[in-house]
């Protein structure tokens, strides 16, 4: 037990910026005490702050090289860091001190997952259940690596620990779980879970669940109630800015794969499942066709998106954004490719770099025309081939059956599981993987090589449809 007030107890209670003052204040009157600047470091991974962190823990380890825990957050912030080889390093000093030090098997495990060895990595994070076999961080570590490698039934089970290892909103249910039972009489409520593409991705279910209950709705954030009202007219799609409808049985979205057993090979609607509105897409061809008259010509129509969302107030993601996200420039040297015209799909607080191109790029911004995902699939649907990070926009247009080419960071994400260029999820996604922790190089020089070639074949498809 830590003192009422002490630093301890104060960042146990969330209460971080006074728990730093107050650590800060223990090192400044003792700049030796390792258990101190141990906890410190560990808070400054909270904040995001990893750098410092590493400084102060690798004088913790110094001053005391039996300190486990001491370990276990230089690790962490080597993790973090995206330095996995040093992280792995210090977790195995941390389970030499400790062989039951839990924290340090699951993130042992989770750098292993990072780094592609998942066969290595399942076996810390069991070894790390079995020490504290209550600790829901562990058992969600223990999902994520079982889904990137292919083991769905028992990886989607895993991952209903979330639930307790995260503080998420759509967990408080006002009506029993729907795990899959069939329910003919019973309206069932999906509720959004994650982010935009999560849903997009995984309302490929809504059918499936349909059949085992008598009504389904999809509740779900304003800018994708079009699209999805149009895409699955059959059910109910309500907006979260309205009141909850009435209904018996709740499932937040991605527990869906869960309750309907989900494997590999029984994912539904690979080829496509969102459907066009037929006046925004009258809108965007006649848009597209406008540009064409304006001197594009017969380009090659190719969209990007280079940034996803950061989401600071969620550190998992907020650290998985800045992993997956680049810049405009990262694309530059695509501008080097004749005959193709790019067109930014890019929203949010980096969509201001389309108004200052690489070098030589035809990129035209049509994004003031977006206002919900509705109007991106049908300018989507009017362009060639879409090439995006790992974004929402990469699941619209995958879900829409376009050629879509997916960067995919390092340690990808594991509904892309591990080392594939394709995926069971959409039949037109390529995946371009980073070969060096954020290293976009690679996958932007083998991008070129291919929309060299796919350019190629499209002019030639038009030369022979003349």
């Amino acid at each position: 037990m830590h003192p009422e007030g002490s630093a301890e107890s104060l960042q146990l209670a969330g209460r971080l910026d006074e728990a730093r003052h107050a650590y800060e204040a223990r090192i400044k009157a003792d700049p030796s005490d390792s258990k101190t600047l141990c906890n410190y470091g560990g808070l400054l991974n909270l904040l995001n702050r990893f750098n410092e962190a590493t400084a102060f823990l690798t004088r913790a380890v110094q001053i005391d090289p039996d300190l486990a825990d001491g370990w276990s957050n230089l690790g962490n912030s080597f993790l973090h860091l995206s330095q996995y080889e040093n992280a792995i390093a210090c977790y195995r000093n941390s389970i030499q001190l400790d062989c039951a030090h839990a924290l340090a098997l699951s993130n042992m495990g989770v750098a292993l997952d990072h780094r592609g060895d998942h066969a290595l990595a399942l076996q810390f994070h069991r070894l790390a259940i079995t020490a504290a076999p209550e600790n829901a961080y562990s058992r969600t570590n223990l999902a994520v690596s079982l889904l990137q490698s292919g083991q769905y039934l028992e990886g989607f089970r895993e991952y209903e620990h979330r639930w307790t290892a995260q503080n998420h909103r759509s967990f408080d249910l006002k009506k029993p779980r729907w795990t899959g039972s069939s329910a003919p009489e019973q309206t069932l409520l999906i509720s959004t879970e994650g982010g935009f593409g999560d849903v997009i991705q995984f309302s490929r279910f809504i059918d499936q669940a349909a059949q085992r209950v008598g009504r389904v709705i999809l509740h779900v954030r304003p800018e994708l109630v079009s699209l999805l009202q149009a895409s699955f007219p059959d059910h109910t799609v309500s907006s979260e800015d309205d009141a909850i409808p009435a209904h018996d049985l709740e499932c937040p979205v991605l527990s869906l794969p869960m309750a309907l057993g989900t494997t590999l090979e029984t994912i539904p609607h690979a080829e496509g499942y969102l459907v066009l509105d037929p006046d925004k897409q009258a809108f965007w061809k006649q848009k597209l066709a406008d540009d064409r008259l304006q001197g594009e010509g017969k380009c090659l129509r190719v969209g990007l998106v280079w940034a996803g969302a950061p989401h600071p107030e969620i550190q998992a993601a907020f650290l998985a954004d800045r992993r997956r996200s680049t810049d405009l420039s990262t694309f530059g040297t695509l501008a080097s490719i004749p005959d193709v015209v790019f067109y930014s799909l890019q929203v949010g607080e980096k969509a201001s770099q389309a108004s200052t191109p690489p070098a030589g790029m035809r990129l035209i911004d049509h994004t003031g025309f977006l206002h919900d995902f509705s109007d991106t699939a049908a300018l989507v649907g009017e362009l060639d081939l879409v090439i995006a990070v790992d974004t929402s926009t990469c699941h619209v247009a995958a879900a829409l059956g376009k050629p879509t080419w997916l960067l995919s960071r390092y340690d990808q994400c594991w509904r892309w599981l591990s080392g594939r260029t394709e995926s069971p999820w959409y039949e037109s996604v390529r995946i371009f993987q980073q070969s060096a922790p954020l290293d976009w190089s690679g996958p932007v020089l083998s991008i070129k090589e291919a929309l060299a070639v796919f350019r190629e074949e499209h002019m030639q498809a038009q030369a022979e449809a003349v």
